[in-house]
């Protein structure tokens, strides 16, 4: 009888202990963070040391390093960044992407990878409403120096690139230190 109750008396313990530490997980977890590729978006962080943790922005991370824009990324900001994601990227045509990372087209990935930036922290909700103002459609200028089109379809924000593609926000206002990243379903393009 009396090694039962040790025994409950330990797993009472452990159970106390677990939600100890649930708390104090919880507790990093604040509205304000969300989860993106299986990983914590701290917004305590900036936008690169965030990425890296994203399962599913492998092929970003690794292209902003090759474009050698990871300080820029780092820096004060703010900026809002439509992050593609690895699937993204897989709907290039084939051979796209590892063409983008040869050291001799670092300017072409550069232009690609700023098209998808805009100088300043755009909510969701400030591109809605602009959309709203503009009777549907809002333009954006990128770091790139291209334009952007903001849209709505249904309560989904969407991107119309240069050439008529369009992305799909499909998480939004991931709040970072420097910025704000919107998380989308097709790499954007500007002219080239």
């Amino acid at each position: 009888m009396k090694i039962f109750k040790m025994y409950q008396l330990a797993a009472l313990a452990v159970l106390v202990l677990s939600a100890g530490s649930l708390t104090g997980q919880q507790a990093k977890m604040d509205g304000n963070t969300k989860m993106v590729g299986g990983a914590a978006m701290y917004p305590t962080k900036d936008i690169v040391s965030n990425a890296v943790n994203s399962k599913d922005h492998t092929t970003l991370v690794a292209a902003v390093k090759a474009a050698g824009l990871v300080e820029t990324l780092q820096g004060d900001g703010p900026f809002t960044v439509f992050a593609p994601t690895n699937k993204a990227f897989e709907k290039l045509p084939e051979g796209t992407v590892s063409s983008l990372l040869e050291p001799q087209n670092k300017p072409t990935l550069q232009a690609v990878l700023t098209y998808h930036v805009l100088a300043g922290k755009y909510s969701a909700s400030d591109i809605i409403d602009a959309i709203k103002k503009g009777n549907g459609k809002a333009t954006f200028s990128t770091v790139n120096g291209a334009m952007l089109t903001a849209m709505l379809k249904g309560k989904k924000v969407q991107l119309k690139d240069a050439s008529g593609n369009i992305s799909t926000v499909s998480i939004s206002d991931v709040n970072q230190s420097n910025g704000v990243i919107h998380v989308v379903d097709t790499v954007v393009l500007p002219v080239m």
